[in-house]
């Protein structure tokens, strides 16, 4: 057991204190054995996690989950200072003076009236400080770990800063249709190994479409799938009501029940 002051309320650095007590020789011996790999799904659980709270409008929840997404950054911090790489205020000075740079509309001199203004500057100096050379270098930054719709959103849009875009969101839809095609023609021919490609050529030019009319392809999915969820459970509490079971239907008889449910949810 090791020593700490119980306190009625706690800041930052006991937040840090408590981390570096964890994985000390007194600590807990699973906190000592983590690395920067072993908890890296865990950050992306406690990403969604907050994601989720915001999506519920749940303050307290909120609060909660970005506490958790706290303990990721400053855990891996830890990490790092154990092997005297960096510390927790190295990436807060890090982060200020990034902030600092890519304001210079707030902390400098530079004029910029118009949010859109504001973006093309931040994109200017990030390509300047991060010594992005060309186009191809900001799409090639953009996090491959990325969810792939959200990948392919950004990289869409960093694509159209160089001029490499469709004309017109009608242009873009136009594409999807051109896709499907081949796509229908890489199945008829049982081209297996084309078939992969064709399908994700079609997901791209989908979210291309979804961006040129505003959309967050991301987010469109994720209510489409919310969608499919409440039809299917009406669905299958239709056939439940009708003393079957969901599993032992036919495609047809499956049919039937789900469009009953698509006119029950309107």
């Amino acid at each position: 057991m090791v020593e700490y002051e119980q306190k009625p309320r706690y800041g930052i650095n006991d937040l840090i204190d408590i981390v570096r007590l964890l994985r000390s020789v007194g600590g807990c011996p699973w906190d000592r054995e983590q690395t920067h790999e072993s908890i890296r799904s865990d950050f992306i659980e406690e990403t969604c996690e907050v994601i989720e709270a915001i999506d519920l409008k749940d303050t307290g929840l909120l609060r909660e989950e970005l506490g958790d997404v706290l303990l990721q950054v400053v855990f891996h911090c830890r990490i790092e200072e154990e092997n005297s790489s960096f510390t927790f205020d190295d990436i807060c000075d890090g982060i200020c003076k990034k902030l600092i740079v890519r304001h210079p509309h707030v902390f400098g001199d530079v004029l910029a009236d118009s949010a859109d203004q504001v973006l093309k500057n931040w994109d200017a100096i990030k390509m300047e400080t991060k010594g992005q050379e060309t186009y191809t270098d900001t799409l090639n930054s953009v996090a491959k770990s990325l969810p792939a719709l959200m990948r392919a959103q950004k990289v869409g849009k960093r694509a159209m800063r160089a001029g490499m875009d469709f004309r017109c969101a009608e242009d873009a839809a136009a594409c999807i249709e051109k896709e499907k095609a081949e796509l229908d023609k890489a199945i008829a021919n049982n081209d297996k190994a084309n078939i992969e490609e064709e399908i994700g050529d079609l997901l791209f030019s989908c979210v291309n479409a979804a961006r040129h009319l505003g959309v967050d392809a991301e987010l469109a999915l994720k209510a489409a799938t919310d969608k499919f969820i409440s039809r299917f459970a009406a669905a299958e509490k239709l056939t439940v009501e009708d003393g079957l079971e969901i599993d032992k239907l036919s495609i047809e008889e499956l049919d039937v029940y789900w469009n009953k449910a698509k006119k029950q949810l309107h």
